[in-house]
């Protein structure tokens, strides 16, 4: 454990790395992770979430990957013009969805899904869409992305290194405070991702293998992506509950290497992500442990591409 002189941040690093990273715990657990370049006035960062696909509630599956989606919809403070006049309307969409998805009458669900339909577009005209990639842009951001896996949620930017209070202040309100907003049309989105992904064979072949892997674990009960059945039948309540759950300091990761002083960066991560409250209470994924495989076992998937084999 070292201390730099002139900073009240202990840090930590691995003996022999190249790079010389910085490896902080802010008090409420969340990890800095920080290596200086100096070779452009630019800094790539990545701010993870240890959770993904596998941490999915059987009920709504691919619940990570949509949630990933969601955060880029803004907060109370950006991506409204009225966020008083919008509130109300999203709190009825939610409590329509859960009447939704428990709902089996087809009839019933379409009149429901209607009434959603009419509500959320009425706060569409309140919502101002793609404000957070605005926001990216207008500092300079470059590479504004983000992905999920079976194990964690990780967003992405490079931005200039004079920019760095401003992406902080940016993504500190992003993690803490996301609204969901634009909810069943982004489902729209995932739910063609999901269709297209049917005529992928590699997905196809890394289902088949993780199914014929983990027949207990989530890794093979599971997909990212989640079933069709689950994204018919999706649940906000859920969502946010997952958030409140898992996007948590001490769950999470920032992650950047650039030009940057690193007193200074950790002083305003702190400053940002520092007030986040930790979960003492993170859940421990529970699951059957497998059984050895003693014989080879043998997927076959059928798709348009030409044929391969994976081991």
């Amino acid at each position: 454990m070292l201390a730099s002189a002139c900073s009240k941040y202990k840090y930590e690093t691995v003996s022999g790395d190249p790079l010389k990273t910085r490896i902080y715990t802010l008090p409420n657990g969340l990890k800095v992770y920080m290596s200086v370049m100096k070779e452009q006035p630019r800094i790539q960062t990545a701010i993870a979430v240890r959770v993904g696909g596998k941490n999915d509630p059987a009920e709504t599956t691919g619940l990570a990957h949509y949630f990933e989606h969601l955060m880029f919809k803004g907060t109370e403070k950006f991506g409204t013009s009225d966020y008083a006049a919008e509130k109300p309307m999203l709190d009825e969409i939610e409590r329509l969805f859960e009447v939704y998805r428990k709902t089996t009458d087809e009839a019933e669900r379409a009149a429901i899904y209607h009434r959603i339909d009419s509500i959320s577009y009425e706060a569409s005209k309140i919502a101002i869409p793609n404000e957070y990639d605005k926001l990216m842009a207008a500092i300079g951001a470059n590479g504004t992305n983000a992905f999920t896996s079976q194990d964690m949620t990780v967003y992405v930017e490079d931005i200039p290194s004079n920019q760095i209070d401003n992406w902080a202040k940016i993504q500190a309100d992003r993690f803490l405070n996301p609204v969901i907003r634009g909810f069943h049309t982004e489902l729209e989105t995932i739910y063609e991702e999901k269709n297209m992904s049917l005529t992928q064979d590699g997905r196809k072949i890394w289902e088949a293998m993780d199914a014929a892997l983990f027949p207990n674990h989530p890794y093979g009960t599971q997909t990212v992506l989640g079933t069709q059945e689950s994204l018919k039948n999706p649940s906000i309540t859920n969502v946010k509950n997952y958030h409140k759950t898992y996007y948590v300091p001490n769950n999470m990761a920032v992650c950047v290497s650039g030009d940057f002083d690193p007193d200074q960066m950790i002083a305003t991560i702190d400053k940002y992500f520092g007030g986040m409250q930790p979960n003492p209470d993170l859940p421990k994924l529970e699951f059957k442990p497998e059984e050895p495989i003693t014989a080879p076992v043998v997927k076959e998937v059928y798709g348009p591409e030409a044929a391969r084999v994976m081991l």
